[in-house]
């Protein structure tokens, strides 16, 4: 099997597999992990091995880039203080524990190698801990500050990797690393803050959607290529990037580029995604190769300790970090009130590792020490981590029993009101025009006046049950009117009285209101 034909039978074979993961409780990254895992042990099957240019320049770009884009900025500034002391307080702190740990297990490996291998397993996977969250329905907040966590822990985690191995080779002291690490960070910043400066006005210049969108995906490639190459943290400038895009996005792109922009990508990261975790247990053979002079009792029983230290590591930091502040400062207890022990013990939880982990031991350079067993524990660390506590959480939350807040939903149903009673202004500032009609005016009137009163409703209370059945029942009599236009398009269609062309063109407007009557519903 060539190489071509080996990617596309992976594709298939993720396909299948995210969509056997979607009808049962396992969140798909953990099923694609360990399907790999499976795959990669059947005798004879051609090895693949994932190239660590692979993951930094073609997976990670675009998916950082993407996750930035729809992270709310206005959550972010408010969980800033707890996102920060995980994506870099944690990060350290895990670094130290965990060096000293293996250097004190494997006194072969001098210590700066030993907290090499702490900083690969540091960073959380953004993408395993959020979508094991969102399938459980976790309170907002706990997903805002994890996948928070995540866009900024892989850079601090690859600094401290690029440190570690400058004392490896004799080439460390504090001062210069601590200068580097701000010209990293901020340049980093910079020049992610500078292409998406950049991009949105070539945005607000142009109007041809697929240039729009293919531009969209160049900017998050030549961000992190952009930033390598002025050796500052590519990770941050694709962050940055997307943060700043995303926020100018409702008005430097037009609502068509919006709409297909967002289906194009959320296939390229469903893709990327699934590729990335099917990869990580295809790994497994390549791993596990220079390793014979350890038994494989040993070498189990190293990994296992590390990945608990991880998760250990992880709670001691957490707990302290939540409610010392508070106790500390009162103007941080009045702005932020002391939350209940079941986040922190959430957050701990859910701090998995991923694809970025097991990338950046593979580029470790062959003469580090030790490098093909410092290479299975980093595997080890993600397995514990990703598959030991992604398959639990789902039994810790429901232990739990999280109280859900509805501040998401509230925050919908007040902005879907005020929009509404902005169209209503504007239609009363319209009446007198020469070019509306009386009849289309009341028509609208009373459309709007129903949007409005189903929304405050939502968001005071009131007569909700009523207006929510009067608002379903006359979006499905919409939705029974739109299959008999579709019926009635193909019926056309097949009977050569149109032709493909004009039943598509007809059929996308009604696609688009259907989408819209469904998200408009699930709100």
């Amino acid at each position: 099997m060539g190489e071509i034909e080996l990617i596309f039978a992976l594709m298939l074979a993720m396909t299948v597999l995210v969509g056997v993961a979607r009808r049962t409780w396992v969140p798909y990254p953990i099923f694609l992990v360990l399907a790999g895992l499976g795959i990669g042990l059947i005798p004879g099957l051609p090895r693949i091995e994932l190239k660590p240019e692979v993951v930094f320049i073609v997976f990670l770009p675009p998916i950082l880039t993407s996750a930035a884009f729809f992270i709310p900025v206005r959550d972010i500034q408010a969980n800033l203080r707890p996102i920060l002391l995980l994506s870099l307080g944690l990060v350290l702190f895990t670094v130290l524990g965990l060096g000293f740990a293996l250097h004190a297990m494997v006194p072969s490996i001098p210590l700066a190698a030993a907290f090499a291998f702490g900083a690969m397993v540091a960073p959380t996977d953004a993408i395993a801990a959020t979508s094991v969250a969102e399938k459980l329905g976790l309170p907002q907040r706990i997903v805002t500050v994890l996948e928070g966590e995540g866009l900024v822990n892989d850079a601090s985690g690859l600094i401290s990797l690029r440190t570690a191995l400058a004392a490896l080779t004799g080439g460390f002291s504090l001062w210069s690393a601590g200068l580097e690490f701000v010209w990293v960070v901020l340049g980093g910043a910079l020049v992610g803050l500078l292409l998406g400066w950049v991009l949105n006005r070539l945005l607000t210049r142009l109007d041809d959607t697929p240039v729009e969108v293919l531009l969209t995906f160049v900017s998050s490639f030549a961000a992190y290529l952009t930033a390598e190459r002025l050796h500052v943290s590519g990770v941050l400038a694709c962050v940055m990037l997307g943060l700043f895009s995303g926020r100018a996005s409702a008005r430097t792109m037009s609502s068509r580029t919006r709409v297909q922009a967002g289906a194009v990508w959320e296939v390229v990261i469903f893709l990327l995604n699934g590729l990335a975790f099917i990869l990580i247990g295809l790994q497994l053979p390549a791993v596990l190769e220079g390793l014979g002079r350890y038994t494989l009792f040993e070498l189990i029983f190293k990994g296992l300790q590390l990945g608990l230290l991880a998760i250990l590591l992880r709670f001691v930091w957490v707990f302290p970090a939540t409610y010392l502040p508070r106790m500390l400062s009162r103007a941080v207890r009045e702005r932020d009130p002391v939350p209940s022990w079941k986040f922190p013990v959430v957050i701990s939880w859910a701090g998995m590792r991923g694809i970025v982990s097991l990338a950046a031991a593979l580029a470790l350079p062959e003469n580090f020490p030790e490098r093909n067993l410092v290479l299975f524990l980093t595997f080890c660390v993600i397995l514990v981590t990703l598959v030991g506590q992604g398959l639990t959480l789902p039994w810790l939350v429901s232990r739990l029993k999280l109280e859900l807040d509805n501040t998401l939903e509230r925050e919908e149903a007040w902005a879907r009101f005020a929009a509404a009673q902005s169209g209503l202004a504007r239609l009363e500032q319209l009446e007198t025009e020469d070019w509306t009609h009386a009849e289309q005016l009341e028509k609208l009137r009373k459309l709007y006046t129903v949007r409005s009163q189903r929304y405050s409703a939502r968001y005071w209370g009131g007569r909700e049950v009523e207006l929510e059945e009067r608002s379903e029942a006359l979006d499905r009599l919409r939705r029974e009117l739109m299959l008999s236009e579709q019926k009635t398009l193909v019926e056309l269609r097949d009977g050569g009285t149109i032709g493909d062309t004009a039943m598509r063109r007809v059929q996308r407007e009604l696609d688009l209101e259907d989408v819209r009557l469904n998200e408009a519903g699930a709100g």
